[in-house]
């Protein structure tokens, strides 16, 4: 069998940003604009004009644009901006590693506890 649609989700031809680059670009106009200056407008699709934020894509035509945005993938990546980028201490929790600065507990304490 295999991972389903595997093709699809390991290319990276077509990378686009990362979840917190986009929510960056969402909350601070400043942000994207500097992204946007970082690109030739004579080398994106439609001159530049059509961008979708949330997917961090440029597309020909106004209609292809509307297109996408009643699309699957678009809804996928909304869902996906809604839940957040993780942080660090999600992905330390999630390996087991916390940081407490409490005082450390000695064999006897825990005995006493239980």
């Amino acid at each position: 069998m295999g991972i389903f649609a595997k093709r699809t989700k390991t290319k990276t031809r077509r990378r686009t940003r990362d979840i917190d680059q986009i929510k960056a670009d969402l909350t601070s106009p400043r942000h994207l604009q500097q992204y946007k200056e970082t690109k030739a407008a004579e080398d994106l699709p439609g001159l530049g004009r059509h961008y979708c934020v949330e997917c961090a894509k440029w597309f020909e035509t106004e209609t292809s644009l509307v297109v996408h945005r009643k699309g699957k993938p678009h809804k996928r990546r909304l869902k996906q901006l809604r839940e957040g980028p993780y942080t660090h201490e999600e992905a330390n929790a999630a390996i087991g590693y916390r940081i407490d600065n409490g005082p450390e507990k000695t064999k006897s304490q825990e005995v006493e506890m239980s």
